[in-house]
């Protein structure tokens, strides 16, 4: 599947004229972006155009490398106005950008090129001056824009929230107001950040610009609603989405979001169940709920995770937090974790396990010959006082391996319960 990549909504005509008297005032090039260094609306070139300039105006935003550049200047906490330094790998020219506030919230980035990182007295004053109608400009623009996410929003949580009268009413108002369509395989993917760690608006921003490509698509029709650290994405499909779709979905996604935030903001997907109609929108997006917690806590799982890949995972993700603990692990498993060995045997275990007991198979995976494995399992029931023909004690030992796999934190994976990690 190809994916474009996702543009800002495009500036009124009121600024757009703004960034032109601006630019013929200043005979530089003149842009306007939004917090996400996506283009909002651009001057003419004055000689001064540059190859991320030239490809910001065909693709409608720069590519990912430059976001990441200028985001990484730290430009979207500036408290007044400064230069960037150019890239020659990027094709960057040096630019002078201000932050676009109003009421202590950013709006956006007015940029100018400015190839000699010089200006006089007279164009910083212009550009102050441009930059506070601006400004103005875009709040305003802002505070309708904002009314219709706040309705989706609300439509869109009522659809999966519990209360089965809200769900009714949901439904019969998005099919009256032209949000919903008539399609009914339903999917919700559901996206977390860390907590605190990025500015909420900056966060925001980024939520929505990810997923707003997913809106309206040929193939689907969705609803958004955007939280602090989390987001939703309901989608009505005439079908139900392919496997290998949704996965290029949640990584465009993903990639999306690493580009516009921080690292420290470890975004995490879950997607939901694929359910026949838009009855079961709430059943989906408690799975996603779930799938997400996987995502989080098993590193395997790159960031991504799907509640129809997750089997047996997806029954253990739904213990409560305080109770998913190393105490769920049985004694037999943390007996044999003890032992000289330990390791080694829990490997074996695990492999002789996931294929079904089968000693060929679990001989050639580990690249031993059978009279090595059957001393490993000896050693294993042993040590454990369990029996491996046992069909019981198989499943105790397997479940044991699978909850200690949930308790295993990878690099930079807090287990602590927090608000984007539980129901």
């Amino acid at each position: 599947m190809t994916v474009r990549l996702q543009r800002a909504r495009p500036g009124s005509p009121e600024l757009q004229a703004l960034v032109d008297e601006l630019a013929e005032r200043l005979g530089r090039s003149v842009a306007v972006d939004d917090p996400l260094v996506r283009m909002v609306c651009t001057s003419r070139h004055f000689g001064d155009e540059d190859p991320v300039r030239i490809g910001t105006l065909l693709q409608g935003r720069a590519d990912n490398a430059a976001i990441r550049y200028v985001l990484a200047q730290g430009v979207t906490q500036w408290s007044r106005p400064g230069f960037i330094d150019g890239r020659d790998d990027l094709g960057l020219l040096p630019r002078y950008v201000v932050p676009l506030r109003e009421r202590g919230h950013l709006l956006g980035l007015l940029v100018v090129v400015v190839p000699d990182k010089t200006l006089g007295e007279q164009e910083t004053t212009a550009i102050a001056r441009a930059a506070d109608a601006i400004a103005a400009q875009m709040y305003g623009e802002q505070l309708a824009a904002d009314t219709r996410k706040t309705d989706e929003r609300d439509l869109a949580l009522a659809l999966v929230g519990a209360d089965v009268a809200a769900r009714t009413t949901a439904r019969r108002r998005g099919k009256e107001t032209g949000l919903l369509g008539a399609a009914e395989h339903v999917l919700v993917t559901v996206v977390q950040l860390r907590c605190g760690t990025e500015l909420v608006r900056q966060s925001e921003a980024a939520l929505w610009a990810a997923l707003e490509g997913y809106r309206q698509r040929r193939s689907a029709q969705g609803l958004i609603a955007i939280g602090k650290e989390r987001a939703l994405l309901l989608q009505l499909r005439d079908r139900p989405p392919h496997q290998d779709e949704v996965a290029a979905q949640s990584a465009h996604i993903l990639d999306e979001l690493r580009t516009f935030l921080d690292p420290s903001a470890d975004p995490v997907i879950g997607v939901g169940g694929r359910h026949a109609g838009l009855d079961d929108a709430w059943t989906s997006y408690e799975q996603a709920l779930v799938a997400a917690r996987a995502a989080r806590r098993l590193p395997s799982l790159h960031s991504i995770g799907d509640w129809e890949l997750l089997g047996e995972l997806a029954v253990l993700l739904q213990l409560p937090e305080h109770a998913l603990n190393a105490s769920l692990v049985p004694e037999p498993l943390r007996t044999l974790a003890e032992a000289h060995g330990g390791e080694r045997l829990r490997e074996t275990l695990r492999c002789f396990l996931e294929h079904a007991g089968s000693i060929p198979r679990t001989a050639q995976t580990l690249g031993i010959h059978r009279t090595s494995l059957y001393y490993r399992l000896r050693q294993i029931q042993a040590i454990t006082g369990l029996d491996l023909d046992d069909g019981a004690h198989r499943l105790t030992l397997h479940l044991g391996l699978r909850v200690g796999d949930l308790l295993a934190p990878g690099p930079g994976r807090d287990l602590r319960p927090g608000p984007g990690s539980t129901k």
